[in-house]
């Protein structure tokens, strides 16, 4: 129940997270001792009773997108309401955070890449791992890791800071915590489930159960009898008008790149440049189609999802990831020991005998030593390819819970709220390619493409950047590398700081495949760097030559003006592929950085790193 006499510091008022705890804890404490005694003890006894101090919980996130930051903050107000004194950090602010001395401590990261940790919690994980890292005896600690089930190195930053930690002799109050892209409800149980852990430290609020009173909650109403406005996010995403779907790329070129400007209606969704923008995606009908064929039902057949009944039909294309099958579901398929139907032993032997040798593949493929082969032989097939391999063998029934819900996609947005207001922008490459005898296609770059404007709404809300936007003095040059879809962010902050007046010096580095069928916005960009609004527009495309040239071959042609704008204060920006490009960019700014600055190695890496602890070095990389 809520308690209607304690205040609650809404996330609106002017305080930061700290301010905000600390003042709920106050108000909670007064409201404390206006009803359970100050007073009337001191009838009884002449003095009042002791406050009782608040405990302190440091709180750190590594973070790419915001997700473990939002997760970190719930968990902080939390904390605050049960009697804590949180304190929250980015892990790379561990020394202002003080971690050495910490008595209590939470982490929640995600993993980025090929198990590294987030950009904002690489320098905490570089401390930690060092030969020279302080010993943490002193230190009770919980982790809570975010990932992807789909990447072979699940949570695979978050093993390693829990590993880590216990070696240098921290305790572990709770196992950690792993949660795949359908994060909700598994680090809400996680997180319900540490209360106990850290000492049962919970404030005595009056009218609490077990001393946990929820603070009460602002409505938005107006007095005049209207609704309150519906709140849209990941978990109640706005159904939004699609007016435009245009095709970026000309004839000849190898991709197919679109341009999507989404109407924003009367959602109330406000958005910055830098923010992502969630789509919530629907599965091909025609491959749903092929599901249910394949299992034997109509798609009429009733289901429960979400404490509601749908049909099959609608469960399999709104609902489920169909696209990528789970660990569950392939030893389902082979009878390997994971499922119900056989021990690994016989379910071998069972599998070549009645459904013949590639399902015998499969199942010799799901040992744990074959995990890069199956990784292999994956590449390409979806839900429908496991299904065949055993037609008749998962009832519709059976299938569901061997399926992952789907997940919404993020998109950097591509346009500036002050240059199109009510409407916000995305720069989409649809995935389309052919493997083992079937075409296929990217669930949401498909769907945007060719399905959206048809099923009448699509359904965003917008993640907010944590970081990534353009300098907030207008005079601060810019230096953006974006290949590619990479483009996208940086088309949003060239209109920001136009429609602003920023007089700052921008330079932007583009590349593709080829000039003509490949530059992406060309007639706006070139616009602007005629019109010298975009100080330097530096070119890379890799096919139209015999030599293949990409944006860090450029950055290296131009590295003495490139170090010079650094020394100025300019920020660099690289979104794109994480993998390859963004990891070469890098490369190259190091280089840069040795030749032009003149620098060693060890300066040079430490060059960078300054540039990111002044939040100089910003990336926006998948």
């Amino acid at each position: 129940m809520t308690n209607p006499s304690l205040p609650y510091i809404p996330e609106t008022a002017p305080f930061s997270l700290e301010q905000r705890a600390w003042l709920n804890g106050f108000f909670a404490g007064l409201f404390a001792q206006g009803a359970n005694g100050p007073t009337a003890q001191s009838q009884n006894n002449g003095s009042a009773a002791p406050a009782l101090k608040a405990e302190p919980l440091l709180i750190l996130f590594g973070s790419q997108t915001g997700t473990a930051e939002n997760i970190a903050k719930k968990l902080a107000k939390e904390s605050a309401v049960r009697g804590f004194e949180p304190k929250i950090f980015p892990l790379n602010d561990f020394s202002a955070a003080n971690f050495s001395a910490a008595n209590k401590a939470v982490i929640i990261s995600s993993t980025w890449g090929d198990g590294e940790p987030p950009d904002n919690a690489a320098d905490f994980w570089s401390w930690l791992n060092a030969e020279s890292a302080p010993r943490l005896e002193n230190l009770n600690y919980a982790v809570l890791g975010l990932g992807d089930k789909n990447y072979p190195d699940f949570c695979g930053a978050s093993k390693k800071m829990d590993a880590r930690l216990e070696a240098l002799g921290a305790k572990r109050i709770s196992p950690r915590g792993e949660c795949d892209v359908d994060y909700e409800a598994p680090a809400k149980i996680w997180m319900d489930g540490l209360w106990e852990k850290l000492a049962g430290q919970v404030s005595r609020l009056p009218g609490s159960a077990n001393g946990h009173s929820e603070p009460a909650v602002v409505e938005n109403n107006s007095g005049t009898g209207a609704m309150p406005i519906p709140f849209y996010n990941r978990n109640n995403p706005f159904p939004a008008k699609l007016l435009k779907n245009v095709l970026l790329n000309q004839p000849g070129s190898g991709k197919e790149v679109r341009h999507f400007e989404i109407h924003l209606g009367n959602s109330g969704l406000t958005y910055e440049v830098g923010d992502a923008l969630g789509v919530v995606p629907e599965n091909c009908p025609e491959l749903v189609a092929q599901i249910l064929a394949v299992i034997g039902a109509t798609g009429d057949e009733p289901v429960a999802f979400d404490h509601a009944i749908t049909s099959l039909r609608l469960a399999l294309a709104q609902h489920f990831d169909i696209a990528k099958p789970t660990p569950e579901l392939l030893a389902a398929v082979a009878g390997t020991p994971n499922s119900d139907s056989a021990r690994f032993d016989g379910g071998h032997q069972r599998a070549e005998s009645e459904f013949g040798a590639p399902l015998a593949q499969l199942a010799a493929l799901l040992a744990p030593d074959k995990a890069d082969d199956l990784k292999q032989w994956l590449h390409g097939r979806d839900v429908l390819d496991m299904l065949q391999l055993a037609p008749g063998k998962i009832s519709f029934a059976g299938l569901l819970p061997l399926l992952r819900k789907l997940a919404p996609r993020l998109y950097s947005i591509s346009s500036s709220p002050k240059a199109h207001p009510g409407e916000v922008h995305l720069t989409v490459g649809a995935v389309r390619h052919e493997s083992h005898g079937r075409k296929r296609g990217g669930v949401a770059s498909t769907f945007l493409a060719d399905r959206a404007e048809k099923s009448g709404a699509v359904k965003i809300f917008v993640q907010p950047a944590h970081g990534f936007k353009p300098p907030a003095n207008g005079d601060t040059p810019m230096i953006m590398v974006g290949p590619g879809t990479g483009i996208a962010p940086f088309r949003a902050f060239l209109e920001e700081r136009q429609a602003t007046g920023a007089p700052g010096k921008n330079w932007l580095f583009f590349g593709d495949q080829k000039r003509a069928p490949d530059f992406l916005y060309e007639e706006q960009l070139t616009a602007w760097h005629n019109s010298g609004f975009l100080t330097r527009l530096d070119l890379a495309f890799s096919r139209d030559q015999a030599e293949k040239i990409y944006v860090q071959d450029r950055m290296r042609e131009n590295a003495a003006e490139l170090w010079a704008w650094l020394e100025a204060g300019a920020h660099f920006y690289v979104c794109g592929d994480a993998a390859r490009m963004a990891k070469d960019v890098d490369a190259a700014l190091h280089q840069i950085i040795e030749t032009a600055g003149g620098k060693s190695p060890d300066d040079a890496k430490a060059y960078v790193a300054q540039l990111k602890n002044e939040k100089r070095y910003q990336r926006d990389v998948y």
